[in-house]
């Protein structure tokens, strides 16, 4: 029987049940909770139906700068938990094409290309170098998780532009809180080095704002820029003759995706470090002070359904982090000889023993 037939049966035995009368209630109770229960049957699945008679079901997307899980599966765990919650799953009422850079962001534009010619009905996307492809690719829709979305989307947060939205993790403000933070960690500290990908535009800004925020307490910046794997022997050698004390990483794609070097190399020279997110810690950091990052897919998911049931990117301001947390991973702060007060171990969100 087919969905239409089942439903005209369905309501046959509800309008055509005999009027009530009390020796043949309960053989009317079954017949319109029977009838009942095939229309709910039908009504749950006529969406699901009706998107396989017209073709397809909607696609999202997913165009990542690193590598497939479990590197990633932090920030698409929550990518997917947002897409549940909004009550869309993978394989049932949506599908989600994944394309990933692993951390080779030139691949970008042409994944974003395959991505646009399987006409997928929204982009997501993570940071600049990831939006700028997709538009290349003429791909609109696209929500993106950013650092510095005003900058990357060329608008303003409450009324974003050129058919993009996204959420911002504020990473470039925390300058001074990340400072105050190490500051508390290493008495005494006078020398702090900022490594970062020059590459990025957004990272020569954030690094002038941390070099102004170290100046107002009365800190020296040593700026440390690498651009390609081969370069990190080399800046981390340059950093020990500089005698930097510690090593705040400003995030990127290129440095996401290094963070187990990164944190291996300041391990070696003996070098405290600050990162951005917990994901780096994880991975052998110091201390990491900003957003979480599962939770920010999380978000996002929630505006990729939105455009999925019709929403206009310019409708849906740009999400700014609403909690940040501190996180610390007391092995290495032991192998570095660090010692962390109990006062700032209270106040981290979590401790990595």
């Amino acid at each position: 029987m087919n969905q239409r037939a089942f439903i005209a049966t369905a309501t046959a035995i509800l309008v055509l049940a005999p009027p009530y009368r009390a020796d043949m209630h309960r053989r009317r109770f079954r017949l319109t909770s029977l009838a009942a229960g095939m229309l709910a049957v039908s009504v749950l699945s006529m969406s699901a139906a009706d998107a396989q008679q017209s073709g397809r079901l909607p696609r999202i997307g997913w165009l990542g700068n690193m590598a497939p899980p479990p590197p990633s599966v932090n920030q698409l765990d929550g990518f997917l938990d947002g897409l549940r919650e909004a009550g869309y799953v993978h394989g049932q009422n949506v599908i989600i094409e994944y394309r990933w850079a692993e951390g080779e962001l030139d691949r970008l534009a042409e994944l974003a290309r395959e991505l646009a010619a399987l006409k997928v009905d929204v982009f997501m996307v993570g940071g600049e170098r990831g939006l700028d492809a997709a538009k290349r690719a003429g791909a609109i829709p696209i929500v993106e998780v950013a650092c510095d979305p005003v900058e990357t989307l060329k608008v303003s947060l409450a009324r974003p532009g050129g058919g993009a939205t996204g959420v911002t993790c504020m990473s470039s403000e925390l300058a001074p809180k990340r400072l105050q933070l190490l500051s508390q960690v290493l008495p005494g500290l006078a020398r702090v080095a900022v490594l970062y990908n020059p590459t990025d535009p957004n990272k020569g800004t954030e690094a002038s704002q941390l070099e102004a925020a170290a100046k107002s307490m009365g800190l020296a910046i040593v700026h440390s820029r690498v651009r390609a794997v081969g370069e990190f022997d080399a800046a981390f050698a340059a950093l020990t003759r500089a005698r930097a004390q510690a090593i705040i990483v400003l995030a990127d794609p290129f440095m996401n995706f290094q963070r187990k070097r990164v944190a291996g190399l300041a391990a070696q020279h003996r070098l405290p470090t600050m990162f951005g997110f917990r994901e780096s810690v994880d991975d052998g950091g110091l201390m990491s002070y900003g957003a979480n990052l599962r939770d920010e897919y999380r978000r996002a998911a929630g505006y990729v359904a939105k455009i999925l049931k019709g929403a206009k990117p310019s409708d849906l301001p740009i999400q700014q982090p609403t909690t940040f947390e501190l996180i610390i991973n007391m092995k290495t702060a032991k192998a570095l000889g660090v010692t962390i007060s109990p006062s700032l171990l209270l106040r981290a969100d979590q401790v990595i023993e």
